[in-house]
């Protein structure tokens, strides 16, 4: 409190040096105190800022793939998504509705499984030509080492990997199309098994590449050559396969990540595993989501559950306070539980990765998803 026989002085200012029209401002107190500091996570600018309606959306629920029937119209996907408008249009779709029910089935399909359970149906002729082109794939990387290079992202060898994967794709494809009335899905399919694994120009990778190979699954699913009772293998064989033949790829030949979402995403390249990685751990009796911060969960069990696996990459790329580089899992291991993860994440990938258009305008609509 001012002493009104002991006047404060006028205040200066701070440009000219005379006196000012008002008086400085009482000292803080304990009874007001300053302001605390906190700061700011770089970088901030990519933090998610519809958190609020990510939160009160509805949960993706599973929806069974709708079979397309013969005679088939196959034709060259072709991208249709320059506007939030047209992320609308999709979302509002029967094509984003199945898709966006797709990955919610596989998620379903593997919850509370390990990755070593036996799984409730052999491998179909499918399922097991999948196996064998990505193994195919994985031992192109070996064959094509990657060329002496100073930057940090972005070996052209990697161009070299994907010329030849441009070049033999159809041949690839050759056993999973093997009737005579869906040799002609080539020319849809192909566009989208070719950016599933990153862009050759700017040897990039991120999630809308990711999303690419789950559309070719998906089309897959669309022409019945992968059922319902496929989708376990699908997750725990086929999709962990994919997840190494990628983190191959990006270690051997440094892809950058694409569009990434720096200390905010969940990964630099992927998202997911991590929706897959949760639905397995739910009703986990030890394991809770703070578990990741305990190093031997992560040694032990990494090789079971792709969440953990995952967290342990980001952990062994990523190097400082886990907090610090990577936020967004380190508020997710808060949560209370597995099913809440992963409804979440759910959630999110339908807002960060669906309806976002830098990364929807590279998707592809052809006859199987259609526009």
């Amino acid at each position: 409190m001012s002493d009104p026989n002991h006047p404060s002085p006028p205040s200066a200012c701070l440009n000219c040096g005379g006196p000012t029209c008002h008086p400085s401002p009482p000292p803080f107190s304990e009874i007001s105190p300053p302001p605390a500091y906190r700061p700011i996570r770089e970088p901030a600018i990519n933090a998610p800022m519809n958190t609020a309606s990510i939160i009160l959306s509805p949960v993706p629920q599973p929806l069974p793939v709708p079979v397309a029937n013969p005679p088939y119209a196959f034709i060259a996907p072709s991208k249709r998504i320059s506007s939030v408008d047209d992320v609308k249009h999709f979302r509002e779709s029967d094509s984003g509705r199945h898709f966006l029910g797709f990955v919610a089935s596989l998620s379903q399909s593997v919850r509370g499984r390990k990755l070593s359970d036996p799984l409730p149906v052999p491998l179909s002729s499918t399922l097991s030509s999948l196996l064998s082109l990505l193994q195919t794939l994985s031992e192109w990387v070996d064959q094509i080492p990657p060329f002496p290079h100073q930057a940090r992202y972005g070996n052209p060898a990697y161009r070299l990997w994907h010329e030849r994967l441009s070049s033999d794709s159809p041949s690839l494809l050759q056993p999973i199309l093997s009737t005579e009335s869906l040799a002609p899905a080539q020319i849809e399919l192909l566009p989208y098994l070719l950016d599933s694994f990153g862009n050759a120009t700017r040897i990039d990778y991120g999630t809308g590449h990711e999303t690419n190979f789950t559309a070719f699954l998906y089309c897959l699913a669309r022409l019945d050559l992968i059922k319902e009772e496929d989708y376990t293998g699908l997750v725990t064989q086929i999709f962990t396969s994919y997840l190494s033949l990628m983190r191959k790829l990006q270690d051997t030949y440094c892809l950058e990540p694409a569009g990434s979402h720096g200390v905010w995403g969940l990964d630099d390249y992927h998202f997911l595993p991590f929706i897959f990685g949760s639905a397995q751990l739910i009703d986990h009796k030890y394991m809770k989501p703070k578990s990741i911060h305990n190093p031997d969960i992560l040694e032990n069990f990494a090789n079971e559950y792709m969440y953990l696996q995952c967290v342990q990459y980001v952990k062994k790329v990523k190097k400082g306070v886990f907090a610090e580089h990577s936020p967004m899992l380190d508020d997710i291991s808060g949560v209370a539980t597995w099913q809440k993860v992963n409804g979440g994440l759910l959630k999110m990938y339908k807002a960060e990765v669906l309806e976002k258009v830098p990364i929807m305008q590279h998707f592809l609509f052809g006859s199987l998803i259609s526009w």
